[in-house]
């Protein structure tokens, strides 16, 4: 299986970019619209990918991150779910967005992903939801888009007994220069209205 590509982009077409390895070799990668909005022709590319295989196909896919990877995969496993639209859910949104919506339950932004109807929705909720809580895979996706501050501030959040999914909305309410101790402050008054 090829779990990873490195090369120059030599050409893009509609969401196919054309990638030449050191080797001579080219590989057409679908990318995602943030994947291409990074590069531009002429540059280095390193990327993820999965290799979809069929009798009559072989296409391949390209994820900026490991963890955008991971989460394809367990798109994946969703029945109902096949390549084209678990890499249309993971170009509509940031991983850990896509993660907030399973969690909370959020049908209706889970429903405007195109191609994504509200059964199929509810199904990666009921199999996904679990998933992710059982492997603690939530913390580590959602982690990886935290500063050491912030996880800093979960953790003693958390171990004060509130919620991560209540407190991790509160970080963009909060100045990202203040420090550990007046970021915790002012989230404990977010948190209880004051």
């Amino acid at each position: 299986m090829i779990g990873k590509v490195k090369g120059v982009l030599s050409e893009v077409d509609g969401n196919v970019a054309l990638i030449e390895t050191n080797g001579g070799v080219f590989y057409n990668i679908f990318f995602t619209p943030g994947l291409l909005s990074k590069y531009k022709k002429g540059d280095d590319v390193c990327v993820y990918t999965y290799l979809h295989v069929r009798e009559d196909n072989m296409s391949l896919f390209g994820f900026e991150t490991k963890v955008q990877f991971k989460l394809f995969k367990m798109l994946l496993s969703v029945q109902g779910i096949g390549v084209k639209l678990a890499f249309s859910i993971i170009s509509f949104a940031k991983v850990e967005e896509i993660v907030e919506m399973i969690n909370n339950n959020d049908i209706p932004s889970l429903t405007r992903i195109p191609g994504l109807g509200k059964k199929t929705a509810m199904k990666m909720i009921l199999e996904l939801s679990q998933k992710l809580k059982t492997v603690n895979d939530v913390n580590r996706l959602v982690n990886s888009f935290l500063s050491n501050d912030d996880k800093i501030v979960i953790d003693a959040l958390v171990s004060l007994g509130f919620q991560v999914r209540d407190i991790k909305p509160m970080l963009g309410k909060v100045d990202k220069e203040l420090s550990v101790e007046k970021k915790i402050q002012k989230i404990l008054r977010l948190i209880k209205g004051k």
